[in-house]
């Protein structure tokens, strides 16, 4: 089969990677690709909003399945566009991507369904939002309702950092049309966690839990990013708290929208706070998350092709979606300045030197006559996998000290404090 993955970031290019070794994909397409999928598929100069021009080069080349990696495509209606001309294609539509394109909708359904989440409301005016913060008080949480990339998150301590947050999103638009509306929310405490699963309307088979490291700066210091750094599985989290996470919040979320007339069809991704009163939902998205999918798909047994599959056809509760034992981690090197404004067209060095154990994941990069340069904000997804976590952990930072451009920054404490609940447990 040949494969078109649309979107050219490392979520995409591990995507790609995880197909190609399935024995039934002979050929997969990027688009638009970036340095490192250059080198394992075809990059096809398309751009992930160009419906027309990707729906043409699908049925040119024969191509037998579209993968969608990020979010908006999805939400621009791109399933849509390519099942009204019968070309298969892996992801929700848009109607069931808004649980991601708007906190608020995903609120209000948790609301319909009961699912436990923070206590929230969503305003569309400053002065509104602004009463309700010095009503509340802080800490409290504020969101940019629509897509922000990762950033639209304020984790206010006090009132007035709240109100400089609604500010920037609401007056000054740093956001966009993304910050139109907000949603406040109460701030929860606990062991935050991501479920990420296959889900084909009904069904739900959840994958191995992983942890995501969003702040810039070792020990969650600095401002959030699209994350910097994640682990799977997660140690602290047993077997039981993820079947009452899927019993509770995941499984009434997918048979609640397919009772809505909106079955979600592909990556559903959780984001949970465990707090003292048991798992409650941070935010959910509708694809891939992104650096966990680095970590994730490398522990993944199951052909992914067959995943895909069955999802489209409705089958996926004939797929048996096993796991290998060990663990992986991803160390995120970013740009100087990221996730401000950061410079672009630094030359990598040390791409090359062999590591076993350990693969690269471009995420902002671009392929030259000089080399593999930086194009993006996070240029690189430094994975490896192990045994245990601390085997992954060495063999990924021994990896990054192999790799140089100027400025790179990335976190030295990826999976820090799991290694320390490994050894007291």
């Amino acid at each position: 089969m040949k494969i078109l993955v649309i979107g050219g970031g490392g979520r995409e290019h591990t995507i790609a990677w995880k197909l190609l070794q399935s024995s039934k994909v002979t050929k997969v397409y990027c688009a638009p690709g970036n340095g490192g999928t250059a080198q394992i598929a075809q990059n096809v100069p398309i751009g992930v909003f160009d419906f027309a021009a990707l729906a043409q080069f699908v049925k040119d080349e024969g191509i037998d399945l579209t993968v969608v990696g990020p979010e908006d495509p999805l939400l621009a209606g791109i399933v849509e566009f390519f099942q009204e001309r019968n070309l298969p294609i892996y992801g929700p539509n848009q109607k069931a991507a808004m649980i991601e394109g708007s906190k608020s909708f995903a609120k209000n359904l948790m609301k319909r369904y009961e699912i436990p989440t923070s206590a929230y409301e969503s305003f569309l005016d400053y002065e509104s939002a602004s009463a309700y913060v010095r009503e509340q008080g802080a800490p409290i949480v504020v969101k940019a309702d629509g897509l922000a990339a990762g950033k639209g998150v304020v984790v206010a301590e006090t009132v007035e950092e709240a109100e400089e947050a609604l500010r920037q999103i609401m007056q000054e638009s740093v956001f966009g049309e993304a910050g139109a509306r907000v949603v406040i929310e109460e701030c929860m405490f606990g062991e935050e966690l991501s479920l990420l699963s296959f889900v084909d309307g009904e069904t739900v088979k959840p994958m191995i839990t992983s942890q995501d490291h969003k702040r810039i700066f070792n020990d969650d210091r600095g401002p959030n990013t699209g994350g910097m750094g994640t682990y799977a599985p997660v140690p602290q989290m047993s077997a039981e708290l993820v079947d009452e996470i899927v019993k509770t919040i995941v499984q009434p979320m997918a048979s609640g929208m397919a009772k809505d007339g909106i079955p979600f069809k592909g990556i559903l991704y959780t984001g949970l706070m465990i707090t003292e009163q048991g798992p409650k939902v941070v935010e959910f998205n509708a694809r891939f998350g992104d650096p966990e999918t680095q970590v994730l798909l490398p522990l993944l047994e199951t052909d992914l092709l067959d995943i895909f599959v069955g999802t489209i056809n409705g089958e996926l509760d004939a797929v048996d979606v096993t796991w290998q034992k060990g663990s992986a981690v991803c160390v995120v090197m970013a740009a100087p300045g990221y996730p401000g404004e950061y410079p672009k067209g630094a030359l990598i060095q040390g791409l090359g030197q062999a590591n076993e154990g350990a693969t690269v994941f471009h995420a902002g990069t671009k392929a030259t006559e000089e080399g593999i340069v930086t194009s993006g904000g996070r240029v690189l997804g430094v994975v490896a996998t192990g045994a245990d976590l601390a085997q992954a952990r060495e063999t990924a930072y021994a990896k990054v000290q192999g790799i140089s451009f100027d400025g790179a920054q990335y976190r030295t404490d990826i999976a820090a404090r799991a290694m320390k609940y490994q050894q007291k447990s």
